[in-house]
């Protein structure tokens, strides 16, 4: 019996490194004013963020439908494999309601699903974990119980460059957009229980990122077990000092770079930077 490892587009792991890693990812759709994409599919990152500086309104995004995740759990139930699918965090997305949808449907007790109470590339740390235990031979059920103890252990951190795409999205006033664009405030953003939480309101990204790394070490500190994952959002020339300031001030630990589509970069804008690690 293998296991096959599902996931969705809000991880922000591409199609390429999926096939690599032995994944499969479902696209969430993109809703813009000039029509619907799938994430990652019919529309990539970059074009994303084109796009998102070019709208009006800000795009809306909307889960799988439960037909999207059946198609995957009966070809496994043909194959007798097992499915472990870990996905956006319930508090943000209706995905994991799809698929608990979807796994009823089929009634098949090999499908594990996994309310990551995450996003990006903190499902990403997540996605790692079960793809190395997958690769070690443990089974579906102790890959299940590793990633339900990691999760409540993944930290996600983001310092947004601009308030705009808050202000659009309705979490800031105009006015305290306004006030806090004279200001050079760079807020500092995360998930807290697997829901968007203010974490600081620093002046200057130099004074974002070191806030930022006072998060981290607030936190306890990195677990060096795993990777630290850094993101951007839109360009990767931006992210060369967020960086080279990481490397700098967490060192013995992997660093891997990704950016970061189009679920939370709807909200943050281009220009942010975003760290996610498992902490100590």
């Amino acid at each position: 019996m293998a296991i096959r490892i599902l996931t969705d587009s809000t991880s922000d792991i591409t199609q390429e490194q999926a096939q690599k890693m032995g994944l499969t990812i479902v696209p969430l759709k993109v809703v813009f004013e000039d029509g619907e994409y799938l994430d990652g599919v019919t529309l990539q990152t970059e074009e994303f963020y084109q796009k998102l500086t070019e709208c009006k309104e800000l795009p809306s995004t909307s889960q799988p439908s439960p037909d999207a995740f059946k198609k995957y759990f009966k070809e496994a139930q043909a194959a007798g494999d097992s499915v472990v699918g870990i996905f956006i965090s319930s508090k943000l997305s209706g995905t994991v309601q799809s698929a608990n949808i979807a796994k009823e449907a089929c009634g098949y007790p090999e499908v594990y699903i996994v309310d990551s109470l995450n996003a990006t590339i903190g499902m990403h740390l997540l996605i790692d974990i079960a793809v190395s235990m997958r690769d070690a031979g443990k089974s579906a059920q102790e890959i299940v119980e590793e990633v339900e103890a990691a999760k409540n252990k993944v930290c996600l951190h983001i310092a947004a460059d601009t308030l705009e795409y808050l202000k659009k999205g309705g979490r800031l006033t105009k006015t305290a957009a306004f006030a806090g664009t004279l200001m050079g405030i760079k807020p500092l953003i995360g998930l807290e229980d697997g829901v968007v939480a203010v974490q600081g309101k620093p002046r200057g990204m130099q004074k974002a990122f070191e806030d930022l790394l006072g998060l981290v070490e607030k936190n306890g500190g990195v677990d060096q077990q795993h990777p630290v994952y850094i993101g951007y959002a839109g360009s990767a020339e931006t992210m060369a000092p967020f960086q080279k300031f990481i490397e700098e001030k967490l060192t013995g630990v992997r660093i891997y770079t990704s950016p970061v589509g189009c679920v939370i970069g709807t909200h943050t804008g281009p220009g942010a930077h975003f760290i996610a690690y498992i902490k100590k």
